[in-house]
Parts: structure tokens; C-alpha cells; sequence
């Protein structure tokens, strides 16, 4: 049987994760109840059969509720033992002759959770269930001297009803899956797609960018005129700013630009790193001002880091002063470490 995704397959389509699969759970349970409530005349010991009720109460639960597709194997096996062990308790506690003919009600109410149980993918445990009950059935009635044909009859017409679940299970399960494989593999495309799109966006950015900030000073240098010291620093401020927006992601912040165009124009040496990689991107706003702040000050180099994110020091600050050299670093909170 085809496996699919514990959240997809026919118990979704059949709504076996909606509120309405409760009230059916309630309804089969009451019914049963109320059901077997008109048997027990001459029932030597009605708590063994308030005990078979509890079995099917759980099993009937456990069918429409617990996740995963096919059914997980602990709980197909409780499901599929509960059937010919209710029926045990049940029947070896009856009259014999029995007085109702509903008064052996686990073969059928075992079988209708079988039924089921092979829409949950898990066909061959509903059979061996059938058949437990059938061997179940056929002892009691030898035993008790009614022959092995009455207990044979009396399970005959449920096999109709695992049929119908076997059928069911084949004709719908494989072509549900097919769908909802169909559909994650949708999901996936379009996901991809997206993250495409991301891409080319991004870059789109950063070219309308590039164009914004390069194409003045690449057209003055296509001119073939000698450039002025002034277009010369300009050059260069506009390499340490491209620089930077490559190695240094996180600081790519217009506040930090600024800061550090203007230090790198008084001959400050700026430096700026990020060493986490791609996936984050995010730095803390007390890290962004203590950066700042470093870049407006009297250094003159002044070196950030920005570490990784499996290390408790999320940032290191170096500054270099006439009086010596200076050490910062903080935290994932942002909190300034002693320097």
C-alpha cells in the first residue's frame, strides 16, 4: 500500500480530523451501549461484558483519531485482538441456547471497526481479526455443545462488511495518495517558485542599486578624463561600500553605510565582517549603535564582527585609539560584555 504524509491521505479526505468524526464515534459507542443493554437477560456476569464495551469504546477512538497512514502498528494491533477478545468474554458468558439473537453483538461490532480498519490501510490485520473471531466463534459453540456450524453462521454475514472495506481501501487509497502526493508535490513547486522569484528580485535590487550608486563614477572613468582626487576618494569609498554589502550583510544598514563613509573620509581603516552565513540576517539594535558610535568617534581603525550563532558572543567591536586599543563584545541580547 502506498505511504503517504502522517496529516494526508483518506482519513483526511474522509474527515476522520474534523469535529464531526467525533460525534460519529459517540454515536457508534452509544449505540452499541444502548444496544447491548437489551441482551442481558441471562447474562451470567454483565461486568465481563461492560468490560468488552470499554475494548470497543477504546478501539472505535483509537481508529478515527490516532494520526498516521497507514494506521501505526501498536494500535492496529490492539484494534485487531480486540475483536476476537471481546467476542471471548462476551460469548462464554451467555446462555446457552442464546435467549436474543444480538446477544453475541462483538462479532459484528468488531467487524464494522474492521470495515474501517482497512480504509486506515491495514487490510490483512482486518482478515486476521475476522478470522480470530471466526476461530473464537466456532470453539465457544463446539464447546458448548451447539455444534461448529452455529458459530460459523453466526460470524457468516460480517464477512460481506470486510469485503466492502477491502474493496473500498483498494479502490480509493491508492488513487488518494496519488493526489495528495500530487498536491505536496505542488506545494513544493510552488515554493520553489517563490524562492525564484526571491532570487531574481533580490538581484534586481541590487543591480538597480549598483546602478544607482556606480554608473556616475563608471561613466566618468569610461570618458577616458584623468580623475581629480576627489573622484578618487569617491572610487574608493564607493569599493569599500560594495565591499562591505557583500562581506558584511548584516551591517547593510544606511545608518552604518553613512557612518562609515564618513570615517573612512577622515582616513579612519573600517573593517566590517559578518560570519554567519546567509541564513541570518538580523542584528540586534543596541549592536547597530555601539557600531555607530565607534565609527563617530576619534579611532583610527575600527574593526566589527558580527559571530556566528552556535557562539554566546554575538558581536566584537575593535577600536584603535592614540591611547591604545579597545575590545568590545556582546551578546545575543545585546548587552555589552566587559572589555
Amino acid at each position: 500500500m502506498t505511504t503517504v504524509r502522517e496529516d494526508d491521505g483518506v482519513t483526511t479526505l474522509l474527515g476522520f480530523r474534523s469535529p464531526a468524526a467525533w460525534v460519529v464515534v459517540v454515536v457508534n459507542v452509544l449505540g452499541v451501549i444502548v444496544s447491548t443493554a437489551w441482551t442481558l437477560d441471562g447474562i451470567r456476569q454483565p461486568a465481563v461484558v461492560a468490560v468488552a464495551l470499554v475494548l470497543h469504546a477504546a478501539s472505535v477512538v483509537l481508529l478515527v483519531r490516532v494520526p498516521g497512514d497507514p494506521l501505526p502498528f501498536r494500535t492496529t494491533a490492539f484494534i485487531t485482538l480486540y475483536g476476537p477478545l471481546a467476542s471471548a468474554l462476551v460469548l462464554f458468558v451467555l446462555p446457552v441456547p442464546i435467549d436474543n439473537p444480538l446477544q453475541p453483538w462483538p462479532t459484528t461490532a468488531a467487524v464494522g471497526v474492521y470495515t474501517f480498519l482497512c480504509v486506515r490501510g491495514r487490510t490483512p490485520w482486518a482478515w486476521a481479526g475476522l478470522v480470530a473471531i471466526f476461530a473464537v466463534t466456532i470453539t465457544w459453540s463446539t464447546l458448548t455443545g451447539q455444534g461448529p456450524l452455529t458459530g460459523f453462521l453466526i460470524v457468516l454475514p460480517n464477512v460481506a462488511l470486510v469485503l466492502m472495506g477491502s474493496f473500498f481501501a483498494y479502490a480509493l487509497r491508492t488513487p488518494v495518495a496519488d493526489i495528495f502526493r500530487l498536491r505536496l508535490a505542488g506545494t513544493r513547486q510552488a515554493a520553489d517558485q517563490a524562492a525564484s522569484r526571491a532570487v531574481l528580485d533580490e538581484r534586481d535590487a541590487q543591480l538597480t542599486r549598483l546602478d544607482v550608486l556606480a554608473r556616475p563614477l563608471l561613466s566618468r572613468i569610461a570618458s577616458g578624463e584623468p580623475l581629480s582626487d576627489e573622484e578618487r576618494i569617491r572610487c574608493q569609498l564607493l569599493e569599500h561600500h560594495l565591499r562591505d554589502s557583500v562581506r558584511a550583510k548584516g551591517l547593510d544598514i544606511d545608518e552604518v553605510h553613512s557612518a562609515a563613509r564618513e570615517a573612512r573620509s577622515r582616513g579612519v581603516d573600517v573593517l566590517l565582517f559578518d560570519d554567519r552565513g546567509e541564513t541570518d540576517t538580523t542584528v540586534h539594535r543596541d549592536i547597530v549603535a555601539a557600531v555607530i558610535d565607534a565609527l563617530h568617534g576619534s579611532a583610527s581603525s575600527v574593526t566589527v564582527r558580527l559571530r556566528p550563532g552556535d557562539q554566546d558572543v554575538a558581536a566584537s567591536i575593535v577600536v584603535t585609539t592614540a591611547d591604545g586599543v579597545e575590545h568590545w563584545e556582546f551578546d545575543r541580547s545585546g548587552t555589552r560584555l566587559s572589555s
